[in-house]
């Protein structure tokens, strides 16, 4: 098997609000929701219609004041996150209709069309349609 990236975690305040977000307002898949013991959980998402073998994000619910903090700045303020699509109208409209808030209009690039977003802590999305 070549390598991979088989997941990636994001630091979360509360499981339970970030899965909301995610799959309620982002569209993204629940993958898997387990509880680990001691409140500690095991959740991954995907992005809607995601291969079976695609990256997974693991939803870490932060347990000390360093991990609390990092949350929703996790990429010192960048964008961080590449949600792509195959149909960027359909999904802005999908998200916009779900209370996801845009930083800005779509716009065309030479490598596609592009708006950032931000997740409910305030990390920075592309939504992009590759060109």
């Amino acid at each position: 098997m070549m390598p991979m990236i088989g997941q990636f975690s994001i630091l979360v305040a509360n499981y339970d609000d970030a899965i909301a977000f995610y799959c309620g307002k982002a569209g993204f898949d629940l993958v898997e929701d387990t509880d680990m013991g001691g409140g500690k959980r095991w959740v991954l998402i995907a992005p809607p219609r995601a291969a079976e073998n695609a990256t997974r994000i693991l939803l870490a619910e932060a347990s000390d004041d360093a991990q609390r903090n990092a949350i929703g700045n996790q990429t010192g303020g960048r964008v961080g996150f590449f949600l792509m699509t195959d149909d960027f109208a359909r999904d802005h409209a999908n998200m916009v209709g779900n209370g996801v808030h845009f930083l800005e209009s779509p716009r065309h690039e030479p490598y596609g069309i592009v708006a950032v977003f931000e997740d409910l802590y305030g990390n920075k999305w592309d939504l992009l349609q590759p060109a």
